[in-house]
């Protein structure tokens, strides 16, 4: 069953455990795991440091390094339940030197010169095990990795919360029944987890970028550890065209954060938003990624080449009018055959609205209405009601504003789309 964080105290304080709990939680469950080699028992020793906090801190204080703390008392239990095992005995002499809480280090790794030393990529390559589904691996890491309750896993995914919640469990228990190593694999078995780690990193990321749920519009730890992620195995592997590819297309979309949000944290549209604002530096990198898979590509363009190529016509218009919303359409069209969704059709419909106009695009838009897994995603109506306004149809916009609005669990994005409806002019 899903371990849910303890209820807060009330105050401050218990505000302050939970948010750093859900910062923190990846890096406590991967430290964890190295320990005891079951994903599963770390989640919940990592569960068991946090209700240790929500006990100790309103009394004693915010620890100066409260992180380090919540992992020192993960590991510390991590280390009694070893020791308290005579299976696990000789595992507890491999990590002897692990032991000290005062700050956390890492073991001597193998001298492999393809091994890295890094548990939260360890993490993320054992939950992408082969052992387990496609659909399993992403739930179980988006779930470890990027500490995403069911709820908003499902929203990701556009799933029913217990289809996600029984992915989840299924896959820990499988895990531990075969035994599956807490490593970064090798070779041929790297290769063939890279397509799900690939994935996992990219959805993790999407999470940060625009939160499924909550009361703001970005979670920027979890943007942050999909891009360090996507930096690490781009060195890892730098043959792997789609490595770098991703890696570009996450410092593209990256470079555009501080521009995305106002003063008061509400949303701004890409048309509107102060591209001075836009992170250079990010931009030089996503280009230089780009650059480096399009050198080792060796066939058509994959997914992320696509839409790495797409952030960097975006990353190259000064202004939004001087974007290239022809090459963007072409893009998407050959992102919709490469890899067809009905998500990707939906942005491929916004670049025809803007390359070619509102009504070309309304009939694509329209042509996903029966589409089962877009019934309650809020981008199709906020897409439709945007056509439905720039043809002049503002009954009709509104109504489509308001029903995204009803759909949209994240609170920023809500006021967004309902300010919309009512900027809209009277028939």
């Amino acid at each position: 069953m899903e371990q849910h964080p303890a209820p807060a105290p009330a105050g401050g304080v218990g505000t302050a455990v939970e948010t750093i709990f859900r910062i923190e939680s990846p890096r406590i469950i991967a430290g964890v795991a190295r320990i005891v080699r079951d994903v599963g028992i770390a989640e919940e020793l990592a569960q068991d440091a946090l209700v240790a906090a929500l006990e100790q801190w309103p009394r004693d204080g915010v620890p100066d390094n409260p992180g380090a703390w919540l992992t020192a008392t993960a590991k510390h239990r991590a280390i009694d339940l070893v020791r308290r095992r005579e299976r696990y005995a000789r595992k507890l002499e491999e990590v002897g030197r692990d032991l000290s809480l005062a700050a956390p280090h890492h073991l001597d790794e193998p001298s492999d010169p393809d091994d890295i030393d890094d548990d939260l990529l360890r993490l993320v390559f054992t939950a992408c095990h082969p052992v387990l589904s496609a659909e399993a691996r992403i739930a179980l890491t988006l779930r470890l990795l990027g500490g995403l309750t069911t709820s908003e896993i499902a929203r990701a995914f556009l799933v029913p919360e217990a289809t996600v919640a029984q992915r989840i469990v299924r896959a820990k228990r499988t895990l531990a029944a075969k035994g599956v190593g807490f490593e970064v694999p090798y070779g041929p078995e790297r290769e063939a987890r890279l397509g799900s780690v690939l994935e996992v990193i990219y959805l993790v990321f999407n999470e940060g970028y625009a939160a499924t749920a909550g009361d703001d519009l970005l979670r920027p730890a979890l943007c942050e550890d999909a891009l360090r992620l996507a930096r690490v195995l781009a060195e890892l592997m730098p043959k792997e065209s789609e490595v770098h590819a991703l890696a570009a297309l996450l410092e593209l979309q990256e470079s555009r954060s501080a521009a995305r949000t106002g003063p008061g944290g509400e949303p701004v549209l890409l048309r509107d938003q102060q591209r001075r604002r836009w992170n250079r530096m990010l931009i030089r990198r996503g280009y230089t990624a780009l650059s480096r898979a399009n050198s080792v590509a060796t066939g058509s363009p994959g997914p992320y080449a696509l839409q790495a190529a797409i952030a960097a016509c975006h990353a190259q218009a000064f202004a939004y009018e001087d974007t290239d919303w022809q090459r963007i359409a072409v893009l998407y069209g050959l992102l919709a055959a490469r890899s067809p969704s009905p998500v990707v059709e939906l942005n491929r419909a916004v670049a025809v609205s803007m390359a070619e106009g509102p009504e070309p695009a309304l009939a694509i838009v329209d042509a996903l209405a029966s589409e089962p897994a877009l019934r309650d995603y809020h981008l199709l109506p906020s897409v439709r009601g945007d056509l439905l306004g720039r043809l002049g149809r503002t009954a009709e916009a509104r109504a489509e504003f308001r029903r995204a609005a009803s759909l949209a669990r994240n609170e920023r994005e809500r006021e967004l789309l309902e300010a919309r409806a009512r900027e809209l002019p009277e028939p």
